[in-house]
């Protein structure tokens, strides 16, 4: 079938649900900046490089679905979050947003602290030499056999959760003859403007203790007794994906004034307050991330106000950038496999990856951008829904976009900003080989973690 043959689709507006409309580009050969990583462009035939290494060759190299993740462009989205806090602060990267040996690698060379939240993320920054002191270890839920490992070598602070795992790590801490530095992170009640499955500063929650009815007090009363535990301040996360500050205003606020009720309670003055992550990435033109000077200006001018209005010292910050580092970086690589125009609708491009590869889309609404990037059109755009190839009506990709109508079987599409949670979601639904993530620097590309096989699948099942 020639490329010309199939139907274009609507073109118009109507079919969209409101609020996911976004008018087709006047040229949907231009790649937008903001959502593609640094070395991302189109060559003279229309074929998009990342790396200087055409996305055609890359296709035929690693195959397809692959996740392509600019080395440089994450390096320096590192520096830029490092220079922009300076000595007087911490920077942890957040690890749930896509860890691997090779990332540890990278943000050690970086001067980046890392943030982990299983005994998995823990045991791969170890193996890949991150210095325990500068890994933090999260988790609402973290096992004994966690708590215990993480005491013995040494890590920099352990985030405590609940009442239960302030009294554990305080005694797995005294029975290893330790005294293990730590914080509370505590829930301020401040509602982010974000999906409600990624806001995690209200009360009602899985995270935190409440600072509501003094239960962040009652935490501070038990840990400072505690001889096992060091405690060193508090942390709040109030949510991810989020472009406005007011949320960090008001948590900071809140934040800063437990550290005064302590001060007057204990007489004592804690030196650290970890404001988390969550900031926002460009998943589409019309998103508007904030750059990391202009956050770390913001936040440590809040943090110092609030100090001085309740006359404490201005404790060390920390935050923990993942989505807002690696989210950029990377894109998805598709072949297209069938084109499916509906009479009055959209057209369905089905491709060979899907919510195994992205669960985003499915679990929170997820807005994504998507482009044909082996080779030039100047068709007209078509209205799409890019879908994947499982049996699952909700297995969308991007939900509505537009592509050139003659978008065909064995075209490539990308899907920028999936250097976040989309690898490290990835699953095997309908026995789906997770794909590889590939390296690419300076004309050089590199697998870092690798395709599974239909071997490795078999290998876990024993029955």
């Amino acid at each position: 079938m020639s490329r010309s043959a199939h139907p274009a689709g609507p073109r118009h507006a109507d079919v969209f649900p409101e609020g996911h409309y976004t008018a087709p580009a006047d040229d949907l050969n231009a790649l937008d900046e903001k959502v593609w990583a640094r070395t991302v462009e189109r060559d003279a035939r229309g074929v998009v490089r990342v790396g200087g290494i055409e996305v055609t060759r890359l296709a035929e190299e690693f195959g397809t679905p692959a996740y392509f993740l600019d080395e440089a462009d994450f390096r320096a989205r590192c520096r830029a979050w490092a220079d922009a806090f300076g000595t007087e602060a911490d920077v942890f990267y957040a690890g749930k947003a896509f860890l691997s040996r090779a990332i540890v690698r990278w943000l050690k060379e970086e001067g980046l602290n890392l943030d982990v939240c299983s005994g998995g993320e823990l045991t791969t920054a170890l193996d890949a030499g991150m210095p325990a002191e500068r890994i933090a270890f999260h988790g609402n839920n973290k096992s004994e056999s966690e708590i215990r490992r993480a005491v013995e070598i040494g890590v920099g602070r352990i985030v405590l959760d609940s009442f239960q795992e302030i009294a554990r790590v305080a005694h797995i801490a005294q029975e290893l003859g330790k005294r293990q530095r730590v914080q509370i992170r505590v829930t301020v009640g401040v509602e982010a403007h974000t999906h409600e499955f990624i806001a995690t500063a209200h009360e009602d929650q899985k995270f935190g203790i409440a600072l509501a009815g003094g239960q962040a007090a009652e935490a501070v009363r038990r840990a400072l007794k505690l001889d096992g535990l060091e405690l060193i301040g508090i942390h709040s996360h109030i949510g991810s994906q989020i472009f406005d500050m007011a949320g960090f205003e008001v948590s900071a606020r809140r934040v800063v004034q437990l550290l005064a009720e302590v001060r007057d309670e204990h007489g004592v003055e804690l030196p650290e307050i970890d404001l988390g992550g969550g900031l926002g990435i460009a998943y589409t033109p019309e998103d508007d991330p904030r750059e990391p000077q202009d956050i770390a200006k913001a936040l440590t001018e809040i943090v110092t106000r609030e100090c001085e209005a309740a006359r404490l010292r201005t404790p060390r910050i920390s935050v923990e950038p993942g989505r807002a580092i690696v989210g950029p970086t990377a894109f998805t690589l598709y072949e297209v496999g069938t084109v499916k125009p509906l009479e009055g609708l959209r057209t369905y491009v089905s491709v060979d990856g899907g919510m195994s590869d992205n669960i985003r889309t499915a679990l929170y609404d997820a807005e994504y951008s998507v482009a044909l990037v082996s080779r030039r059109s100047d068709a007209e755009p078509m209205l799409v829904r890019v879908v994947g190839k499982h049996c699952e009506s909700g297995d969308i990709v991007v939900r509505d976009a537009f592509l050139p109508a003659d978008t065909a079987p064995g075209d490539l599409l990308a899907v920028p900003a999936t250097g976040a949670y989309c690898r490290s979601m990835a699953s095997n639904y309908n026995h789906a080989l997770r794909p590889p993530v590939v390296a690419v620097k300076d004309g050089a590309a590199r697998v870092i973690v690798r395709r599974e096989t239909e071997e490795d699948l078999l290998r876990l099942d024993v029955g």
